[in-house]
């Protein structure tokens, strides 16, 4: 069984590159930020304000949710029905923040994000291979014992242009502009509940901001295979 961590910022390519790392060695994939999307859209769904905090906290208790964990499709199924596509609409991404600095939230998903990880053990997607899981606290607080714990980063300039030509199909200077908010905001807001900027003792450090995808893959490879063999 072998647990790869991943942390990082908005628009770091920690999600991607996951995916990538996770195919190529065998492993389940494990999407963490999906869980706080999938929240976010279960509260706005069932009618919860998400400015109290308590209610939020008992909907996300009672959350059904099921994260796919194949890496070539990660499916996300939220009271059966598959939110894939739901949860990375804007309304979700400019609430999100909101349910993500929730402590009991986190409390709870973090609870669940440990137990998909343990049940990789005994079988799972992976046959007991093991598991890639990114986010923002998986190498410090979810998995801070995990094999591999890599922070992927990038520079401001760097991870603005990725975003913006995820959201937007360009990175012309409108579009950046139009991004810097959704992701600045994001990270700002964040960082109040979690470290993801700077690497905990352990944690291996990979910049990609001069690293094509195929180059950050192989980097962050590089550091699971190290901590493997």
């Amino acid at each position: 069984m072998v647990t790869i961590a991943v942390d990082g910022p908005s628009g770091s390519g920690k999600s991607s590159v996951s995916r990538a790392v996770a195919a190529h060695l065998g492993l389940a994939y494990l999407d963490t930020g999906a869980m706080y999307r999938a929240a976010t859209l279960w509260c706005v769904r069932t009618g919860v304000p998400l400015a109290d905090a308590a209610d939020v906290a008992a909907a996300v208790r009672a959350m059904p949710l099921e994260m796919g964990l194949d890496p070539a499709a990660p499916g996300i199924v939220l009271d059966g029905d598959d939110v894939a596509a739901a949860i990375r609409t804007g309304d979700v991404t400019a609430a999100v923040s909101q349910v993500a600095t929730n402590l009991e939230v986190r409390a709870e998903l973090r609870r669940r994000q440990r137990a998909i990880i343990a049940a990789e053990q005994d079988g799972g997607f992976s046959s007991g291979r093991g598991i890639v899981a990114e986010g923002r606290d998986i190498t410090t607080v979810v998995a801070p014992d995990a094999d591999a714990r890599v922070l992927l980063t990038a520079s401001e300039e760097a991870r603005l242009r990725r975003r913006s030509l995820e959201v937007h199909g360009t990175a012309d200077a409108t579009s950046v502009e139009a991004t810097k908010d959704q992701v600045l905001r994001r990270d700002r807001d964040d960082a109040t509940v979690s470290t993801f900027h700077t690497a905990a003792d352990g944690v291996v450090t990979v910049d990609s901001s001069d690293l094509d995808f195929d180059q950050t893959v192989a980097a962050v490879l590089v550091v699971a295979e190290r901590a493997t063999v």
